[in-house]
């Protein structure tokens, strides 16, 4: 996959680092501590707590912040209306000095009411760089200095979905691998909309594995998955979009089991202990019409039973529950500590659990309400953040001394703005951020002893290779284009065991594929390569060493001028609904699979926006890549409906989205609908085709306008531009792509005769 990044990086440093390394006492590396379920291992002579802050800053934030080697890093926003962004703010964690920021401009989400940055960064052992996935999407990689390593767009690579509650989590990160998580609506198999997992490269930031271990979710999960051994071999447990626990294999992607717990998507973290796992959801559970629940489930022994051919993974018995409470948590994740597992309500009530039996030891009301803050421990003293009061915009910081009788409050600190995020524990200070301050309290003095010992992974002494690993698993390539490749051998457990030097390629079409389709391209010498007159196609490969293999997917993608009128798609697929003759849509084309189809109308062939299923009644769909800049895209387009519902059709350019909006009668500019959004009026007649057309250009000081014009399909192009929206800093890049709104799944939107090219003077 082609990426934004600074370096190439010698082959070496491909082989994971599965080396042993211990943080130090000052170190808190992610957002859930060394433990994974909010412990500190530090202790203090003595524990304090002032209301008095060390020092404050003032900044805006929904997550979390980590700390490494003296710096804290933050995921924050700033700004309002067109201007707002988010951004990676990094501090000197004894100053409070802000020393750099990267920022990350919103683009084409449904974020709304400013919920940004609800999610923390993630900083890795043995570099200290910094990774960290934005509300658009964003995935970067940097260096504690802030230079940017690598940058991925997921949205536009990948399909990733945004939602209005604007989660976006925090990657996790395993050796060499730094794992991130999202609901993907991709191409080719990966097409359907599933929670998916993607593990890359930490250095290079190569796609190195993709694992879809659920079904179709119902909303997003912006959980962090945890890491455990099982029979020597690393496994990740995580919650998901579609309501599961699920198990993978991190060093491959290997899906092992899963187990539903609730009928929407579970946004808390889960915990391990004594091998069980628990978490809370505010979801209706399964197998009852109660909403909410925390569920612990025991982890399964011996071998699993395999998976049906319709469902190749494999799902646990009703039987793995041990018990459950309850408890509704938006996104709070429970703690483990002293042998009680603490959790925090949605309604702001803290309680104790035996996690042996289930029972609840004690509870407290703390405040009228929480949302996805999560409570820290450390040297016997639980901190809790918590919502004060809704109106006034405030929230708490609770020191609460737990035993297994009672909770005692040793003190309440009040915090200017929400804090919806966790504390981070380091050097005996506490760093918590709200949605107006960022705070920094000493909680610890005397000798601060206590070494947090990271999670890490053991060798393997079995060399025996069962399976290849090419990386980058996916690659998007332009005609003429290139691409070369590293294979690691794995062994039966995934762990690697060295580079594989000589390998045979093919061209390979998965058995379930709906499309038996090849990529325009040959391996050559071991490089994947695209003739100049190379078309518009994507595909797989498999690459063979004695008895293993390995598959990558690849898509080429035109350079501009891109023109296509759907003409040459051979209309042979059945609806098995409806009945109706259709064609897939191009398949290079990301998150298009299941949202178009090719059908005839008014003698042409043209996009057909689908209407079976609401979940996919809004489309984004990108048909070219993230890098392009300065062109003009211009597409017939057509709603449909009545005067009291019209469907919405529009392109996206650069970031923006140009659309006709059928219901009020306008054009329609906007980058994120709450903050840059301009209309001007235009009649918009149901059954009647539009030429749209829109251009950006990008000043030399950053500034912009975005253009657009639409007129009825046949009649000359008027001269002026029916809307022009100025933008002080002006989204330089993006992918072209097409966007239909299908009401309700009830009345369609075509497009057709679709042009991308260079801008003119």
């Amino acid at each position: 996959m082609n990426l934004r990044r600074i370096r190439s990086v010698p082959a070496f440093f491909l082989s994971l680092a599965l080396l042993p390394a211990a943080a130090r006492a000052d170190d808190w590396y992610a957002w859930r501590g060394p433990s994974q379920d909010g412990r500190s291992a530090e202790k203090y002579t003595e524990n304090v707590f002032s209301e008095t802050p060390d020092w404050t800053y003032d900044i805006s934030t929904r997550g979390a912040p980590v700390v490494a080697k003296g710096r804290l890093f933050l995921f924050s926003y700033k700004g309002s209306g067109a201007l707002q962004a988010e951004a990676l703010s990094c501090f000197d964690v004894k100053t409070g000095k802000l020393l750099w920021e990267k920022r990350l401009p919103d683009f084409l989400t449904d974020n709304s009411y400013s919920r940004y940055a609800i999610g923390s960064a993630a900083i890795d052992i043995e570099t200290a760089n910094v990774y960290l996935v934005s509300t658009a999407g964003e995935f970067v990689g940097m260096d504690r200095d802030g230079k940017t390593l690598w940058q991925h767009s997921l949205m536009e690579e990948i399909g990733r979905l945004s939602f209005p509650n604007g989660r976006t989590g925090s990657p996790v990160i395993l050796g060499d691998l730094v794992i991130v998580r999202g609901i993907t609506a991709n191409w080719g198999g990966d097409g359907p909309a599933r929670d998916r997992f993607y593990a890359y490269h930490k250095i290079t930031g190569e796609l190195v594995w993709v694992s879809t271990p659920g079904t179709q979710p119902q909303d997003s999960s912006f959980s962090s998955g945890i890491f455990a051994l099982k029979d020597g071999a690393p496994i990740m447990y995580a919650t998901t979009g579609c309501g599961h626990y699920v198990a993978l294999n991190p060093l491959n992607g290997k899906p092992i089991w899963r187990y539903k717990i609730a009928k929407g998507g579970i946004n808390a973290s889960c915990i391990l202990v004594d091998g069980k796992l628990m978490a809370a959801h505010d979801k209706e559970n399964i197998d009852s019409t109660e909403i909410g629940g925390m569920e612990c489930i025991r982890l399964p022994e011996g071998p699993l039973p395999p998976g049906t051919a319709e469902d190749p993974v494999p799902v646990l018995p009703a039987s793995a529950e041990v018990w459950r409470q309850p408890y509704s948590a938006e996104s709070s994740s429970p703690v483990y500590a002293e042998g009680i597992i603490f959790q925090v309500a949605a309604t702001g009530v803290l309680s104790a659990v035996d996690p042996v039996t289930g029972a609840e030891l004690w509870n407290m009301k703390l405040g009228p309400g929480n949302l996805h803050a999560s409570p820290a421990y450390v040297n016997g003293m639980l901190y809790v953040p918590i919502i004060s009061d809704v109106a006034s915009d405030d929230g708490l910081l609770y020191a609460i001394k737990p035993g297994r009788e009672k909770g005692e409050i040793v003190k309440r600190v009040k915090l200017k703005g929400f804090a919806l995020g966790a504390p981070a524990i380091s050097n005996g200070k506490l760093y918590i951020g709200t949605t107006k301050h960022l705070y920094a309290f000493t909680i610890g003095k005397g000798e601060i002893t206590g070494t947090g010992d990271w999670f890490t992974v053991p060798k393997s002494t079995d060399t025996k290779v069962v399976a290849l690993q090419p990386v980058p698993q996916e690659v998007r390539l332009h005609p003429g284009g290139k691409q070369s490749f590293t294979i690691q051998g794995l062994n039966a457990q995934g762990f690697p065991v060295g580079p594989v030097k000589q390998a045979s390629w093919e061209s390979f079409v998965p058995p379930t594929a709906k499309v038996k389709a090849h990529m325009d391209a040959n391996f050559m010498d071991g490089v994947l390569t695209v003739a100049a007159a190379a078309k518009e196609s994507a595909g797989a490969f498999k690459a063979t060493s004695g008895g293993a293999s390995g598959v990558i997917r690849g898509r080429v993608m035109p350079d501009l001028p891109l023109k296509q009128d759907l003409e040459s798609f051979d209309i042979a697929e059945t609806a098995p609904d409806t009945g109706d003759k259709f064609a897939y849509p191009p398949l290079p084309w990301i998150g298009a699979r299941f949202k178009w189809e090719v059908r005839e109308i008014d003698g042409n062939k043209a996009l057909f926006k689908t209407l079976s299923n609401v979940f996919f009644q809004r489309a984004f769909s990108f048909i070219g890549t993230p890098e392009m800049k300065n062109y003009t895209m211009q597409a017939d387009v057509r709603t449909e409906g009545n005067r009291r519902m019209k469907s919405e059709v529009g392109l996206i350019n650069q970031h923006y989205l140009i659309a006709l909006k059928g219901n009020a009668n306008e054009i329609e500019v906007s980058s994120n609908q709450e903050r840059l959004k301009v209309t001007a009026p235009f009649t918009i007649a149901a059954k009647t085709w539009y030429t749209l057309k829109t251009r950006v250009d990008v000043a030399a000081d950053g500034s912009g306008v975005i253009r657009a014009k639409a007129w009825p399909k046949g009649e000359p192009e008027p001269e002026k531009w029916t809307i022009e929206v100025p933008h002080e800093v002006a989204h330089n890049h993006g992918s072209p792509g097409l966007y239909g709104f299908a009401l309700q799944g009830m009345h369609p939107v075509y497009i057709d005769n679709i042009s991308v090219t260079p801008n003119t003077p």
